[in-house]
């Protein structure tokens, strides 16, 4: 005997499978993004594990350095005009070993002199181990150009205070960190460590920006003397330029002049 099944009861039956097996296309598609999404963070994880990690103390030993220094957040244009008339600031030159990314106003291509010096020690070192330049891409900022910098980029730091941007006392640069091999990247770590370690520079590898930013006290200026850096790079060869040399240098509490700037190496 053959029963018929009335065609509301058919329907049904099909409505729910169809749901049934959205529900698992779902359910399926849910894993496999959270899946992906873990493997990505994963991956991503290996690919960032800078040796200068940012961090609030880091910003803190920045802003204690240019109160020693006594050094003004410079305001404007005009503020900053006058620093480069009486030689405060002093030009970044563009090189064979050096160049600049196009986007930053000649302007700003400004910063004291004992951070020049570091950075044409390292770009000289740098050129010597891979046959290319290096790049700047910021050096000093006005207070307005930092407001201006934060309203788009909420990474940015803050144009005043104890956290503020040591680009604007002049003695911090962004060398780029975006293209280079994990190579070149580990040699900057490595010819940067041991100024760190002394007190000399206060470096930072920044994640969303992909650059070194890094501030340098004026005691790099003494120490380049004494150590005769310039010459040694100069005349090193190659395989001998893998990091900056070290002289016996006092500690970093010593070099910076405060027991509360004393700067180690940060945990990656």
């Amino acid at each position: 005997m053959i029963v018929k099944i009335p065609s509301r009861f058919v329907l049904a039956g099909l409505l729910i499978a169809g749901l049934c097996s959205q529900a698992s296309a779902r359910h399926h598609s849910t894993s496999d993004v959270a899946h992906h999404g873990k493997h990505y963070r994963h991956h991503r994880g290996l690919l960032w594990n800078p040796l200068f990690r940012p961090t609030h103390e880091s910003l803190l030993r920045q802003n204690e350095e240019i109160d020693r220094l006594e050094l003004p957040r410079i305001q404007d244009d005009d503020e900053l005009e006058e620093l480069k008339s009486v030689g405060a600031l002093v030009p970044i030159r563009a090189s064979e070993t050096l160049r600049f990314d196009p986007r930053l106003d000649p302007s700003r291509r400004y910063c004291r002199p004992w951070t020049r010096d570091f950075v044409e020690d390292i770009a000289a070192a740098y050129y010597q181990e891979f046959h290319t330049s290096i790049q700047v891409n910021s050096a000093v900022r006005t207070v307005q150009v930092q407001k201006s910098l934060r309203r788009h980029n909420r990474n940015a730091a803050a144009e005043s205070g104890e956290t503020g941007s040591s680009h604007l006392a002049g003695i911090t640069v962004d060398i780029q960190r975006r293209g280079l091999t994990r190579d070149q990247i580990q040699w900057v770590e490595q010819y940067m460590a041991p100024l760190q370690a002394m007190g000399l520079i206060e470096p930072e590898e920044e994640r969303h920006q992909w650059v070194f930013h890094v501030m340098v006290s004026d005691h790099y200026e003494g120490w380049r003397d004494s150590s005769a850096v310039a010459t040694a790079v100069a005349s090193a060869a190659p395989s001998e330029v893998h990091s900056v040399p070290e002289p016996e240098a006092p500690s970093a509490a010593q070099v910076m002049g405060s027991p509360s700037l004393t700067i180690v190496a940060q945990q990656p």
